[in-house]
């Protein structure tokens, strides 16, 4: 059976895109990463593609906000073609920056009408701390929309941001994700039974309801904060030598069920 192809975008500060690769080789994809202007200049490349993944990093130096300036070269310029892949059956991941992207380019919870740029359900912001949060997080699903996060309960997963609060434009607009079953991920504290959202230093940003990651209405779009390309060995595990973590890191479960959406 052959393998499925996968695409990852990188543009101008892009520092992930080699690990996110890895990632998904080792998962079983073939592989192929590409420059953003690469796509512009023919966006039929993506037809050679079943997965598209925007790594993590600082996409045009994050100038005038994270993810800003790569989302709206999507918006304005590759929407269409991001639609007709993602209405093929074709599945898309954000990881972190690409996070960014996908949601202030309107593919992930915005309009396609281009012209409604400010018909955004929510948006990431600077975490509460004020500050870059660099650490290790526990991570919980809910529900099984999405086929990234299929069959995986819980997840261990670095975070590395400084824009990755979760925020939403009103609670009715929470509540429609909610109900739309596309909060797909948050945080949360393994030692602690309580349902409340969890606070900092659990939840790093202070996001909405705990949100390290949200889908689109179809479940095959996918973004979150959390770094699964990082956690993909088990000697990546900050205390592997102590005999902790699995066989393999909890990230690759992830990228396995990218691959396998396709087998």
């Amino acid at each position: 059976m052959s393998r499925p192809h996968a695409l990852i975008l990188r543009a101008p500060g892009t520092n992930c895109d080699r690990e996110t690769a890895f990632a998904l080789q080792t998962a079983g994809a073939e592989t192929r990463i590409l420059h953003v202007n690469r796509v512009l200049e023919n966006q039929k490349d993506l037809d050679e593609f079943q997965i598209l993944c925007l790594p993590g990093g600082f996409s045009y130096g994050d100038d005038v906000a994270a993810g800003r300036i790569l989302g709206n070269q999507i918006r304005h310029h590759l929407a269409e073609a991001m639609y007709k892949f993602r209405d093929a059956g074709k599945l898309i991941l954000g990881i972190c920056n690409g996070f960014q992207v996908l949601i202030k380019s309107g593919l992930l919870i915005g309009s396609q009408d281009v012209s409604e740029s400010n018909n955004m359900a929510g948006t990431l912001t600077w975490n509460d701390s004020g500050k870059f949060e660099d650490r290790w997080v526990h991570l919980e699903t809910c529900g099984n929309k999405s086929p990234f996060l299929e069959g995986i309960e819980k997840m261990y997963l670095p975070v590395a941001h400084a824009e990755g609060k979760f925020v939403v434009k009103s609670p009715d607009r929470l509540d429609a994700l909610a109900t739309e079953g596309q909060l797909v991920l948050r945080y949360c504290d393994p030692f602690k039974s309580s349902e409340a959202p969890v606070t900092f230093p659990e939840n790093p940003n202070g996001s909405v309801e705990a949100t390290a990651g949200i889908c689109d209405h179809t479940g095959r779009v996918l973004g979150l904060m959390p770094h699964p390309e990082r956690y993909i060995d088990r000697t990546q595990h900050p205390r592997w030598t102590r005999g902790e973590g699995g066989a393999e890191g909890d990230g690759l479960a992830m990228f396995k069920n990218a691959v396998s959406y396709f087998s």
